[in-house]
């Protein structure tokens, strides 16, 4: 059967989501248990795994700017390949349970890497969407609004099953299991995205097209900083409770997987429901999201109960699923003729958390307690919050030139809402 051109976008569409799938799964499978790995396998202090877990981010940092300026200027599918690739690598040579000193330098040459592919496959996605775009004479950007809910819901399933998946390979085959399915795991993505056979081109925009609004630095600060701050917040949360559970309140790293899971399980109706038609707003969405992060960084401080604990990562699932998809469209739209910098430029902000997240929490841990890691954590979370919400009362910042001949098209409206509400606009700010 002949393919029309219509198939053709949805084929790459579906390619990129089974990558998104199994880069989630796989990552998934080790997150978790990574950390435990460490204690129990290498035998590392609290402040030792964090050490690694932040050289871990500053290498996936630095490798994730170079692959995202690599992509802008020639769109493709190799950086998500060789990241991916690295990954996997560096989790092979994990098996061989490295002395220290050779466990930072894996994670700084291998394991930091990977965590670039996640960038690249939604800048892909970016990239796929606007293509298509272009030529059926929409918007820049049209369809990349319903897709990246759409990835990340994927993104979630993929955490939902992955830390039970880990589970069940760590009590049958032991962190040799784990780290092998990992290795296994990035093989597979790097499989899947070999079948992206045309990449997106690269486009390079007329001088005075209309691509939206000019966002300085400057403008973009304050949500770099609440997006930065937030995944701080998250990760060091992440870091702090397989070590609360298992070492303060005696449970089992089964508890911690379920956990984990519970809280993907809620990202996927969370993420699917910010494509229903309704009143949303991106910032107030965004805004929910960060709430929602505190409150449960707050319970977690509160329980101790292991059933509650689980209870409780409902409201983190829907604020990872919340700022997760709708910042990484944030910041596109933000920079939208540089889709690779852009993600790569959330996604750091990520990183820049997890870097922070691993000393701070593991000095934290360390010296005051599990207990005052989280607290500390929902304190952060709660400034993150607040830098967001003055980050909507922004000046209004300029915009590209427009054609006389050429006016510009009115930008598709998010999520049934008026189209102020997509990004930055002289009305609002945000």
């Amino acid at each position: 059967m002949r393919s029309t051109p219509a198939s053709k976008p949805r084929r790459r569409f579906l390619i990129l989501l089974m990558a998104v799938l199994l880069l989630g799964v796989t990552e998934a499978m080790i997150g978790p248990y990574l950390v435990l790995f460490g204690a129990e396998r290498l035998r590392l202090s609290a402040l030792q795994i964090g050490v690694f877990v932040s050289m871990t981010s500053v290498s996936g940092m630095a490798v994730s700017i170079l692959l995202g300026r690599r992509y802008d200027r020639r769109p493709g599918r190799q950086p998500a390949m060789l990241a991916a690739s690295l990954a996997g690598t560096g989790y092979l040579l994990l098996l061989t349970g490295p002395p220290y000193p050779l466990l930072l330098l894996i994670a700084v040459l291998f394991i930091g890497p990977g965590s670039a592919a996640f960038p690249q496959l939604f800048a892909l996605a970016r990239s796929h969407a606007d293509r298509t775009a272009s030529g059926s004479g929409a918007g820049s950007g049209a369809g990349s609004g319903a897709r990246t809910p759409l990835l990340r819901s994927a993104w979630s399933l993929a955490w939902a099953i992955g830390p039970l998946a880990g589970g069940a390979l760590l009590g049958g085959g032991g962190y040799t299991a784990v780290l092998a399915a990992t290795a296994a795991g990035y093989c597979l993505m790097v499989v899947t995205v070999l079948g992206l056979s045309g990449g997106p081109a690269a486009v390079r925009e007329p001088a005075g097209t209309d691509r939206g609004p000019v966002v300085s630095a400057r403008a973009a600060a304050l949500p770099i900083a609440a997006f930065t701050l937030f995944h701080t917040a998250m990760f060091s949360g992440a870091v702090v409770l397989p070590l609360y559970v298992t070492r303060e309140l005696h449970g089992s790293a089964d508890a911690v997987g379920w956990m984990f899971s519970v809280c993907a399980a809620a990202e996927i109706p969370a993420a699917l429901a910010l494509l229903l038609p309704g009143r949303w707003s991106r910032r107030r969405a965004i805004l929910l999201g960060m709430a929602l992060m505190t409150v449960h960084l707050v319970l977690l401080a509160t329980f101790t109960s292991t059933v509650a604990l689980v209870l409780v990562h409902l409201a983190r699932g829907v604020a990872i699923a919340f700022v997760g998809a709708l910042g990484i469209s944030h910041m596109q739209d933000l920079f939208p003729q540089a889709p690779g910098r852009a993600t790569t430029l959330f996604a750091n902000t990520a990183a820049a958390g997890a870097l922070v997240s691993g000393i701070a929490a593991g000095g934290i841990s360390q010296a005051l307690g599990y207990h005052a890691a989280l607290v500390c954590c929902a304190v952060v979370s709660a400034v993150a919050w607040l830098l967001f919400l003055l980050a909507g009362r922004q000046s209004p910042v300029g915009k590209l030139p427009v054609k006389a001949q050429e006016p510009a098209a009115a930008p598709e409206p998010f999520l049934g809402t008026a189209a102020g509400d997509r990004g930055p606009t002289p009305s609002d700010g945000s």
